[in-house]
């Protein structure tokens, strides 16, 4: 268990964290106390323990800020995906549409080319169905 001497406010504290948050947690104490002094600047000294809940406060209406932040893209992500699927869905009908329009102009070719080729030399030499005589 790690552990880091912070300064909040002109005050010490002793603080226990994880192994290798010690620097993660000195930056969130700095951040803190710089809060706590900008709030003093525009304030004044309206207290130590009132300036403390302010910077607090700031802090949670952020991160509640951000959790709302998080909820909009993850719906976002999830529209997406899920327009990404019907996108795919319709490209796969488009696809099957485009191949079965080729495999009937592919038959109607291939009816039409046999219908040429029995008309060959000894044939009528007119268009398929037309009246011999």
């Amino acid at each position: 268990m790690g552990q880091v001497s912070v300064s909040i406010n002109g005050r010490q504290y002793r603080m226990a964290c994880d192994d290798g948050q010690e620097e993660h947690l000195t930056a969130l104490a700095q951040d803190l106390d710089q809060r706590i002094v900008q709030l003093r600047n525009d304030f004044g000294e309206i207290g130590d323990m009132r300036l403390t809940v302010m910077a607090a406060l700031i802090v949670a209406d952020e991160l509640s800020e951000q959790r709302l932040q998080l909820r909009r893209v993850e719906d976002d992500l999830a529209a997406l995906q899920d327009a990404r699927m019907v996108a795919a869905d319709r490209a796969k009908a488009t696809e099957n549409a485009i191949a079965a329009a080729f495999n009937s102009a592919a038959e109607r070719i291939e009816k039409l080319a046999r219908a040429l080729d029995g008309r060959g030399p000894g044939g009528s030499g007119g268009p398929p169905g037309a009246a011999r005589g």
